[in-house]
């Protein structure tokens, strides 16, 4: 039986409604949120779930790109659909470009705590929870997403002062930490094959040596320096929990960089979780690797492991 022909408007209008909630995204980015000083070229990017509760305050997360510190951008892919997908679930995050290059270090981690403390600082304008912010990254930005968690009270890696910055005296502590395949123990990273098999040497730290300080080498044993600018050197009982995601063909982080890390985690009883994936490489993101679907896909670990250190997040308006 045909609809009588004055209710088809209806149902088409009721029908495009549809069409458009459906396509609808689920978060909305606002680019290029200058974070830093005026001074300073690096912004952010901002991604927020859209439909909020009322009233209700989100969790959030500063995510930090890769590219061995030398390269690399907020809106590359990886980055922006683990930023999507975390926003998709609810947190406030923000993909940060920050200081890369030689001789970055440690600027890098200073830009890194500067984007913990300008969320904090801004809570209230974008509808964070200012007691529950965590850090994630890959690669390199894993490295120093660690670094900012395992040092909240450490003064050489803090960012510079500037005169009445809202944000100056707002805590840099993050609730946990989410490491992918990132440097963890820079003096003992070994080189590895194509298949991420270790080959009993130390890897040739070539672009450590640029963003670290041309004079730093493993060569002349002179290995302080990468000493000083390892997590491991700074975890403590008191270091937030922390996510290791790592590939089982990673040929960049030879697997005893992770091992390491919760070894340490383990006698400074902080909980972590680590995961090897198998057939991944490095760069993998949440779901992909070179444009195949992972092994596992990883999005259910790490809302898990969020919503367990970051808390509840407050179920969408519906419309």
């Amino acid at each position: 039986m045909k609809a009588p022909r004055l209710l088809l408007p209806l149902l088409l209008s009721f029908t495009v409604g549809a069409i458009l909630r459906a396509a609808d995204p689920a978060h909305r980015v606002t680019s290029d949120v200058a974070y830093l000083p005026t001074d300073r070229a690096e912004k952010l990017d901002l991604y927020v779930p859209v439909q909020r509760a009322a009233g209700a305050l989100s969790p959030a997360v500063v995510w930090v790109h890769g590219g061995g510190w030398m390269r690399g951008d907020k809106a590359e892919g990886s980055a922006k659909e683990i930023c999507a997908t975390l926003a998709e679930a609810g947190y406030v995050t923000a993909s940060i470009n920050y200081r890369i290059g030689a001789s970055a270090w440690p600027q890098n981690v200073r830009d890194v705590k500067s984007a913990i403390r300008f969320l904090r600082a801004h809570a209230a304008e974008y509808g964070i929870d200012p007691e529950r912010i965590g850090v994630g990254g890959a690669s390199a930005g894993a490295h120093l997403a660690m670094m900012a968690a395992f040092t909240p009270t450490r003064t050489e890696f803090d960012p510079p002062r500037h005169v009445v910055r809202p944000d100056e005296a707002v805590s840099q502590a993050v609730r946990c930490v989410i490491n992918l395949y990132g440097p963890t123990a820079l003096a003992t990273r070994e080189a590895v094959d194509a298949q991420g098999k270790p080959l009993g040497k130390h890897r040739p730290p070539a672009n450590s040596m640029e963003a670290f300080g041309a004079g730093q080498s493993y060569d002349g044993g002179s290995v302080e320096a990468f000493i000083a600018a390892s997590p491991v050197t700074y975890v403590d009982r008191t270091s937030p929990p922390v996510l290791i995601l790592q590939g089982t063909l990673d040929s960049e982080v030879d697997p005893g960089q992770p091992k390491t890390l919760a070894a340490v985690l383990t006698q400074y009883s902080v909980p972590h979780e680590m995961m090897f994936v198998e057939g991944a490489g490095h760069g993998f993101d949440l779901e992909s690797w070179r444009g195949q679907p992972l092994s596992k896909d990883l999005r259910p670990t790490v809302l898990a492991f969020l919503a367990k250190h970051l808390g509840r997040v407050s179920a969408p308006q519906k419309p």
